[in-house]
């Protein structure tokens, strides 16, 4: 059984089992050959714009003898993937623009797909794609990893209520304000405003709102 680091084994962990998953840009397979080794999926579609990852994940999947469950595609995000028998997509380690373009391109992910979602940057970008485009964030968890903290998102079709400016980079409280490592973003976020805010007065708002968002979760276990 491979092994994966902090962050792909937390969004492996959201996968439904009996799931018919895409994992797009998935460099060496790792996430597909866990999801088939521990009986997860019965199969998988792993896609990559490069040929250089996708022979590592060929040899990979050599390796561990699930080359027959794990289908590999040269590919440009969801480019040319016919989306019948696929229920969950997944698409980690790129940055938040980039998945949004990829959804963009993918109109067919907003009908009964779920979507597990890990950027490694740009996440209120990625926010504001997906709650003005027919998306619902359901969910979001936090994951450390190689001393950063990253967020992991699912969603799906739908209609979404607003997100104000803090909730973009955050997320919303009642879905991550009880995480153990939320207080760590948060404070990473205030820190960035606050050396802005003196030449910024959106910086000085949001600064505001961390500070408001700060004392109620001191004050207030209740998210």
């Amino acid at each position: 059984m491979i092994r994966l680091s902090a962050r792909l084994a937390a969004v492996a962990a959201l996968v439904p089992p009996g799931a018919s998953v895409i994992d797009v840009g998935t460099d060496h397979a790792m996430v597909p050959v866990w999801l088939v080794q521990a009986g997860i999926c019965p199969h998988v579609l792993a896609t990559d714009i490069r040929p250089g990852p996708l022979r590592s994940a060929a040899a990979l999947l050599e390796r561990t003898g699930t080359g027959d469950r794990i289908r590999l595609m040269q590919t440009d995000g969801l480019a040319g993937i016919a989306p019948e028998g696929y229920d969950t997509v997944i698409i980690a380690g790129m940055g938040g623009e980039t998945m949004a373009s990829i959804l963009s391109a993918a109109p067919w992910t907003r009908s009964g797909v779920l979507l597990i979602l890990a950027p490694q940057s740009k996440q209120a970008q990625l926010r504001r794609f997906l709650v003005k485009n027919g998306y619902v964030i359901t969910a979001e968890r936090l994951a450390a990893d190689a001393g950063r903290v990253y967020p992991i998102l699912t969603a799906r079709g739908g209609v979404s209520l607003d997100y104000g400016e803090a909730e973009l980079h955050l997320g919303r409280l009642e879905q991550i304000g009880t995480d153990p490592l939320f207080g760590r973003v948060l404070d990473a976020a205030r820190a960035q405003a606050a050396k802005a805010a003196p030449f910024d007065s959106g910086a000085a708002q949001s600064l505001e709102e961390y500070d408001r968002i700060r004392r109620e979760l001191d004050h207030d276990h209740s998210f």
